[in-house]
């Protein structure tokens, strides 16, 4: 039997494939990094199946048994707490394992808060790339920021709620006028979209949230390194068109702000 890569929720237990569903009611063994956090989504679609756990303080050691039940024949599926396993989260080494052994791995594919996050934060670029969680330390994190200069497209990343203040200071100031966006909650109950510069952001957010965050940074170009007053002036005229068709003043003022740009207070405030 294959092994089974399965996407699960990034936060609503409702936003889970038929397939996935399959897979794990039929599954002899799921792999999970929390098998309390693992057996409420199960419970919660009326699956009871049979939960080890599997996580990055154990994968090296848990590798070479469950090889051994995939060479047996056992149907094994392996998940983590939110999305796909592999993607920042554990399963990349077992993976790799399995293909050098030959057994074959398929992946069910489901709920992403990378692409979610991209979407949502309305800055719509054709390139991207995903860099995982921030670094810790400012002088990690200004390298960083010296490499995605001269990256063209949009920039994702995962960073606490705790450090997310002192990291859109030091991107702030490494990128100024860079669009972005700070998702937060994504897809459940208190789920938060805050558009703007990375100025406004880092005053938004000079305290830290709560939740899960998802942070995007627009391309160079976008974010106001280089704009010109026309392009400020069509991004209030823009505003001033979706006011007019019935959007909320700072509604308008977000949207215009994360295609473009532009600052969002500026924008707001042009609009009164």
């Amino acid at each position: 039997m294959p092994l089974a890569v399965c996407a699960t929720p990034i936060g609503n237990l409702a936003d889970i494939t038929l397939r996935v569903l399959e897979e794990l009611g039929a599954a002899d063994l799921v792999l999970c990094e929390d098998t309390r956090h693992t057996r409420i989504l199960l419970e919660r679609h009326g699956i009871t199946a049979r939960l080890s756990s599997y996580h990055r303080h154990n994968e090296a050691a848990r590798a070479a048994g469950v090889l051994e039940r995939l060479r047996a024949g056992e149907r094994v599926a392996l998940v983590s707490d939110a999305g796909l396993p592999g993607v920042n989260d554990p399963g990349a080494r077992l993976i790799a394992a399995a293909s050098a052994e030959g057994i074959e791995v398929t992946v069910l594919p489901g709920a992403s808060a990378v692409e979610t996050a991209l979407v949502v934060s309305g800055i719509g670029a054709d390139r991207y790339q995903f860099v995982g969680y921030l670094p810790r330390r400012a002088g990690e994190l200004r390298a960083l920021a010296g490499e995605l200069c001269s990256w063209p497209g949009a920039v994702l990343a995962f960073e606490s709620p705790r450090r997310l203040p002192a990291s859109l200071g030091v991107l702030a100031a490494e990128l100024p006028g860079r669009s972005g966006a700070v998702c937060r909650e994504l897809t459940k109950r208190f789920e938060e979209v805050v558009r703007g510069s990375l100025e406004e952001l880092a005053e938004r957010f000079a305290e830290a949230p709560r939740g899960e965050i998802t942070l995007v940074l627009g391309p160079p170009g976008g974010g106001g390194e280089l704009r010109e007053a026309g392009d400020e002036e069509a991004a209030r005229v823009a505003v001033a068109a979706l006011i007019e068709a019935g959007a909320a003043r700072r509604t308008a003022a977000e949207v215009v702000s994360g295609l473009t740009g532009v600052g969002r207070n500026a924008l707001y405030r042009g609009s009164l």
